[in-house]
Parts: C-alpha cells; structure tokens; sequence
C-alpha cells in the first residue's frame, strides 16, 4: 500500500503482477575457428566478429582462397541456411608486428590487421581542406588535411575528409579506428603531440586521386607476411588471455562450434578437438567434428576392434557435445575454376541445423530427407546401407546420397551416442534440446539472485519457469498428450530444506520428456489367410 495516507481520498498503486518472462536463446549461431587472409586476430580488442552473411565475411576476412578452409567452411554454413557466425580469425606468432606499415611525410600509419593484404594497400594524403571545418573546431587550416586509401587488389577505396593530429573531433587516430577497415595510426605515432604533415605540393586535380609513388601517395613500407600453419598451440590459446578458441569467452553466446583443418585435405589436431569439447560443455554448445581425410572406406573405421574411432580420444561424459559427420564432400571450387575438391563438412551441418531450428525447432533431428547438403557436388565415400549399418551403432553420423533425394545428413548421434554406452544423451535433437533449456532457464532466473528465499518467491519461480515450459510444450517439444506427461517443475520446501535456505541455495527441479528421433521405421506385412468358414 502507499507509504503514507495523509489525506482523505482515492490513492492507486501499480502492483507488479509477479511474472518474468523467459525468453529462449538462439539455438545455431556458429562460431568458426582457423586463419583468414585478413581481419581481427584473436588477440586484437575488436575479435571475434559477428557476421551475419557470407558478403560480411568476405569484407572483413577476404574472399575465398585455397590456402584458407575456413572462408569454404563459412560459405557452406550460409549456403545450407545458416544465420548468424562469429568468426575467430587465428594468427600463429606476433600479429601486432606483422602489418603492413606505410609511411608518407611524418604521418605512420599501418594496415588494420596483420597479413600480406596490407602490401597492396596505398595511402595518399592531401592538403584541400575547408577552412570552414577549422573554424569549427578551433584549428588552422594548416592543421587538417584528407588521408585517402585503397587495397590495390580488391579495389577498395577509403576517404577522410578534413582530419588533424590536434586534439579535435577530427583526430586521425580516433576517425580511422571508427570509420576504416583497411588502416591505422601507427602503434609508434604519438598523438596530438606530433605536428602535422608538412605540406605538399599538390598537383593532382581536385576530386582526383592518382595512386603512384611520387612522393603524394605511399605503399606499404615494410612488408608484412601471413601466418605459418597453425598447430596445437595456436588453436588452444590461452583460457586467462583469452585466445585461441578462449577468445570465445568475449562474446555473450554461441551454440555450435567449427574447427576446419587448418590445410585443404588434412586433418584437425585431435587434442584440438578434445580441449574444445571441454570448452563446448562449459559454454553449453555442440561441437561438429570433421571425420579424417584417411577415414576412405566404413571398414577403415571398424577394423581393429573400432581403433580409429578410439583414437580420437573424444570420450567420457564431455562427449554428449560433440556430434561427428562421416565421409567428407566433394564440392566445385570458385577459385580454381570450378574443379572439384573435397571439403570438411562441418559448415554444411551447421547450416542443416539451423535451417532446422527455423522450420520445426531445435528438437527435431537435423537429418532426414530434409536435410539436403547444398552445394555438394558429392560425397568421398558412397555408403551402403550395411555400411551405414555398423556405423550408426557406433555414434558416427553418416552422410549418404539417394537418388532423387541428393546427398542429406542420414545421422543424428552424439559420440556418446553409440548403443554400448545407453546415454540419456544419445542423440544430438536431445542434447541440443536440453542446452537450449539450460541457457533459456540460467538467463531466465537471474532476477532470483538475492530474493527472499521463501514461499512467495518459490511460486514465483514455478509461475514463470512453468510458463517457459508450457510454451514449448504447445510448440510440440516434448513427449505426451498433457503437460503432466511433457514435462514438470518443482521448487517447494521439499526441494529446498530449511538448511539450504540457511546456505543462501534454492533449488529448483525442472523435468521433460525429450523427443527421440525415429531411426528405424518397421514395417509388418503379411497376407490375409482369406474368408476360411469356420
């Protein structure tokens, strides 16, 4: 009620109605590790960047280009549906030392991000300026000047108009780390101490540019090269830094992770895979796991008592986030005249899913007939069905082709999922499920923290976690005909005592029946014995 009735009358008060809606997280953004031609490393400030097409890729990391996997995997991911990637872009060394520097008169400048693209960059600078801008910002004219740059490969050009050294809103240092993707100040140049460019003799038309090397236009002064093949450590990174994959730890979300080979035709490091699937169960997310280049037949997977399976080492608990896609694709090449290749296939899956997640929910399996591999010209190994047949039991998921059909995704098990280990999560629909519930709900009931810990609070949270669960149940999640046979939450005095209450701890209890993909259909057929009288 109003803190004080001082007067005779009507007095009206909001009353909060006690519900929170939770609201579900995205299920498929996609988060791709390796090296790029371009773009913000691991280690920089502005990495990893969200993308949310192939077109946003290509401006920031480079177009295709064989010595790059991860731009095909990235491609394939938006080619079969995907929505929204964040891209960890790797440099193995010092990428703060290998950019390109280019110099003109006393301004140093350097590319935006390490690699051998900044060698193609020029840089011209001239003195037509306004006086106007100036005036306002309390400069002479002789303190601006306009800065010009273009990557001589792409085409690329950048201007910026009426910029200064001098403490302004015009501050070079501070417009191109808003305004540019090609270029920076110099790490070295000091800013607004350094006196400005001495002036030039200008004798390029005006709204022209000519990119030359007569003394108004700069190229790259020092050469910068590419990053050597990436190894173990690279990969890794470091968890406190923040690298490596842990440069993953900067962004607020990601469901599924891809890791293509490093190199077109090889491999993943195996202890590359396994610290990242540790990683995925800390960050509630699946990993997609590319199956070897020397997995070419069913039988090099199960002889010898299933070794190459075993040697992964991807096993124990952990191994419920982590999905493994066999035989790798064939796809045709852009950049080498449409030549067919073979390709990870990680991207594609991942694409599978979250076409998937938009048309039927993250619950339903992402394979099937409807699960057609876009932009695969065809697959390295043709499985039978008794192929497919000694692999589905071991958890690998089998990418098959059928007439009419086309190659699809023909699994849909986690590597726990093999039917010697009888998980709960044996299926990647179950388990992906069951982490889209657990960040739903960890995000759902953090108004909780610091609440009384007593009744009120206790139907509260069965109020709005119930909602979140009712939800889902009409959107066809769960198993059973009611909400009492889908699913249940509990958070009473039966579930948190008097001594948890004392701790500080209240737990809540929340159940469902998860839906299981059909993976094998029966048929039973049989003739009728006919009208027989008896």
């Amino acid at each position: 009620m109003p803190s004080a009735l001082t007067y005779p009358g009507v007095y009206i008060e909001e009353i909060p109605s006690g519900v929170r809606t939770i609201t579900g997280v995205a299920t498929s953004i996609t988060a791709f590790i390796g090296r790029a031609a371009k773009g913000p490393t691991d280690a920089d400030a502005d990495g990893p960047v969200t993308i949310n097409s192939y077109g946003d890729y290509e401006r920031t990391f480079g177009a295709l280009d064989p010595a790059y996997p991860l731009g095909y995997a990235v491609r394939d991911f938006y080619l079969n549906g995907g929505a929204r990637a964040i891209i960890v872009r790797l440099y193995k060394g010092d990428a703060s030392t290998a950019k390109a520097q280019l110099a003109i008169t006393n301004l140093a400048l350097e590319a935006a991000s390490a690699g051998s693209w900044g060698n193609q960059l020029r840089v011209r600078i001239d003195t037509q300026v306004s006086s106007d801008v100036a005036t306002q910002y309390g400069l002479a004219t002789a303190d601006l000047f306009n800065v010009s740059v273009r990557d001589m490969a792409s085409g690329t050009q950048e201007s910026f108009l009426n910029v200064s050294v001098k403490e302004s809103p015009r501050r070079i240092d501070r417009v191109l780390q808003a305004g540019s993707s090609l270029i920076r100040v110099a790490a070295s140049l000091s800013l607004p101490a350094t006196t400005p460019p001495a002036a030039m003799s200008n004798t390029v038309p005006a709204g022209k540019t000519v990119w030359d090397q007569d003394g108004t236009s700069s190229g790259a002064s020092t050469t910068a090269v590419d990053s050597a093949a990436l190894d173990a450590t690279t990969y890794n990174g470091d968890p406190d830094a923040k690298t490596g994959m842990y440069a993953l730890k900067k962004v607020d979300l990601f469901n599924l992770l891809c890791i293509p080979a490093d190199v077109r035709g090889g491999d993943t490091n195996n202890a590359v895979y396994q610290t990242a699937m540790s990683f995925c169960v800390e960050r509630r997310a699946l990993l997609l796991v590319d199956a070897p280049a020397a997995w070419t037949s069913a039988g090099a997977i199960t002889q010898s008592n299933n070794a190459a399976l075993t040697a992964l080492g991807l096993n124990g608990t952990a191994a419920r986030n982590a999905a493994l896609y066999f035989p790798r694709v064939i796809e045709s090449d852009p950049t080498r005249q449409g030549q067919l290749d073979n390709f990870v296939p990680c991207g594609i899956v991942a694409g599978v899913m979250a076409r998937t997640d938009a048309q039927r929910g993250v619950w339903k399996a992402p394979a099937g007939i409807d699960a057609a591999l876009n932009g695969v010209q065809g697959l390295t190994v043709a499985l039978t069905d008794a192929e497919n047949g000694m692999l589905n039991p071991l958890g690998v998921n089998c990418l098959r082709s059928f007439p009419l059909v086309g190659p699809v995704t023909w699994g849909a098990r986690t590597l726990r999922g093999a039917d010697l280990l009888a998980d709960d999560y044996k299926y990647v629909p179950v388990r992906r499920t069951a982490l889209f519930i657990e960040e739903s709900l960890y995000r759902g009931t953090q108004w909780v923290v610091f609440e009384p810990n007593d009744e009120p609070l206790w139907a509260q949270i069965r109020l709005n976690v119930g909602a979140f669960m009712q939800n889902l149940f009409r959107q066809g999640a769960f198993q059973g005909q009611t909400p009492a046979d889908a699913y249940f939450v509990k958070c009473d005095k039966e579930t948190t005592t008097q001594n948890d209450i004392n701790l500080g701890i209240v737990n809540i209890v929340v159940g469902f029946a998860p839906l299981k993909p059909a993976e094998f259909v029966v048929i039973q057929l049989q003739q009728m014995a006919g009208q027989i009288q008896t």
